[in-house]
């Protein structure tokens, strides 16, 4: 070999000239792009601390954190159905009927042949919840079974549940959920209004939904099949995953999820009406994106949505709290959802940008 083949072949085979400081600085905005979320929520926190001195107080902390509580609980059952690729807009009207059907239970009882039957507080939210795992039971069976779009079977949904709650009451409000001693069916405004060791009962029922969510997605064959699905549903279909049934199981737990916040939430008002949760889908859908959620499936975590959730929550009470008026506040809450989507969709050309590089 000749003296100008070996410096051909050392010239090819040297890297080029700050590569490694490139591929450093791409894994550096890689890394922040991942913790986005974390970044976010901590400048909110630092703003609206220094603008409001009542930001930062224990009694707004623990207030705005009961706060998020809800849309959390609804974000995690949606995170469910996006890992598969779908969609879940009827949530918040699941919420509501869930809301009608445990508030009529509790007001006016269930009428039988022979007279009226109360059931206790605990028993009526085990139906509330039930009665969420069946709207979304219907919603997986018609979208695997009958082949309708997830965005369309779940947006009539969110018609029929909500229309659904209204004949309930024909409209009108539950009052007065507290209930009396000789039906049996007090202490309903347990889980929306008391708290266990200085805490909100709903924090807690958040923080132990979140937990079985973590468990369930990252400790379980179920929890791989749905990411397996989100990620390639063909591939899933060929390695023996029973696609429909995952499908169908994460618009339950959707379902069931939406039926819990809207319990809690008409615990907390301690009255039942029909349009309890309106609009709530579009919160819970965006903490699931703002958390690092792939629309397209398959990626994603249930921390990154319990943190986008927080972002919402203590972005929407730092905007009340300033005095920023409600129409600025849609305003705000729209650009950081398109901030959100942006910044996944950066991450993604990042990383395969990277994975190029090093291939």
């Amino acid at each position: 070999m000749t003296d100008t083949h070996v410096r051909e072949a050392s010239t090819a085979a040297a890297p080029e000239p700050g590569a490694p400081r490139g591929r450093a600085l791409a894994r550096a905005a890689l890394l922040l792009l991942r913790g986005r979320t974390l970044v976010v929520l901590v400048i909110l926190i630092l703003f609206f601390g220094a603008v409001s001195s009542e930001y930062l107080t224990q009694s707004n902390l623990i207030l705005m954190t009961k706060h998020v509580a809800i849309n959390a609980i609804l974000a995690i059952g949606v995170t469910f159905v996006i890992l598969t690729g779908g969609i879940d807009l009827s949530v918040g009207s699941i919420a509501g009927l869930a809301s009608m059907v445990a508030g009529g239970l509790l007001f006016k009882g269930l009428g039988v042949p022979g007279g009226t039957v109360f059931f206790s507080a605990a028993v009526v939210i085990v139906i509330g919840i039930a009665v969420g795992a069946l709207v979304g039971a219907v919603n997986g069976i018609v979208i695997t079974r009958f082949k309708v779009a997830p965005f369309i079977a779940t947006l009539g949904m969110l018609y029929v549940a909500r229309g659904l709650a209204q004949l309930h009451s024909n409209g009108g409000t539950y009052p007065d959920l507290a209930g009396t001693p000789a039906r049996g069916n007090t202490g309903f405004h347990f889980i929306g209004v008391d708290s266990v060791l200085g805490i909100p009962v709903a924090v807690w029922i958040m923080i132990l939904v979140a937990i079985a969510a973590i468990v369930v997605t990252t400790r379980t064959p179920f929890g791989r099949r749905i990411f397996a699905v989100g990620g390639n549903e063909r591939a899933a279909i060929l390695a023996g995953i029973r696609v429909n049934r995952i499908k169908i199981a994460v618009y339950v737990i959707s379902g069931a999820c939406a039926a819990l916040a809207g319990l809690l939430l008409t615990s907390e008002l301690g009255a039942a009406y029909p349009d309890t949760a309106t609009t709530y889908e579009l919160n819970a859908i965006a903490a699931a994106v703002l958390g690092g959620t792939a629309l397209s499936g398959g990626r994603g975590t249930i921390i990154g949505t319990v943190m986008g959730a927080f972002v919402i929550g203590f972005l929407s009470d730092g905007l009340v709290l300033v005095g920023v008026s409600t129409f600025w506040q849609s305003v705000v809450k729209g650009a950081v959802i398109v901030f959100a989507v942006i910044t996944e969709q950066a991450q993604q050309r990042l990383q395969s940008g990277l994975a190029r590089r090093t291939a």
